[in-house]
């Protein structure tokens, strides 16, 4: 048995589980803004870029990682390789996310929204990629850290999911929303 499939063999249950739940949700996405696109004024393109579209990129991550890190590597290093090269290309897609949401004039994000759309995001992706440059040498402790911001990236998702679709319903013409008199 090689040093990869001994040191990754035991998390196939995990990503299976990590990587059919992001499919899903990420199928779940498009039903729902779909369902939910009738019941308000449409969102204009810089705010789902900046809010809807990073849910279904941190799902969509989730599964990615799920896939390639079942597959059989022949070591750990070309793993390393592309689990960090993803892990940077989280964080410059973190930037521009940042960018969007501050440009966007149609809602004003408040400091959960920061938190959820960027800063945990961005720092499950800086983890990523720090891991994959010590899986080599300490596989164990990296291939944890790895199991938690795939698992973080598809539970940012949900509750990124979760907010936008509260959101439309509370904010959609004929809604019961409270109003201050």
């Amino acid at each position: 048995m090689t040093e990869s499939a001994s040191a990754l063999s035991s998390w196939a249950t995990f990503y299976a589980i990590v990587g059919s739940s992001a499919g899903a949700l990420v199928g779940l996405q498009f039903v729902v803004i779909t369902l939910v696109a009738d019941r308000r004024q449409p969102t204009s393109e810089g705010t789902l870029s900046a809010f809807g579209t990073p849910t279904v990129v941190h799902l969509v991550s989730a599964l990615l990682m799920s896939a390639i890190i079942s597959a059989p590597w022949p070591s750990l290093v070309p793993l390393s390789v592309v689990l960090g090269t993803g892990g940077l290309g989280g964080l410059a897609y973190g930037w521009v996310v940042v960018r969007r949401a501050r440009r966007q004039k149609e809602y004003e994000p408040v400091l959960e929204d920061w938190l959820w759309h960027a800063v945990l995001p961005c720092l499950g992706y800086a983890t990523l990629t720090v891991m994959a440059a010590v899986l080599g040498t300490n596989p164990q402790s990296a291939l944890f850290a790895i199991g938690a911001v795939a698992l973080g990236l598809l539970l940012i998702g949900i509750h990124n999911a979760w907010d936008t679709v509260t959101y439309i319903m509370v904010s959609s013409p004929g809604s019961d929303t409270l109003k201050k008199d």
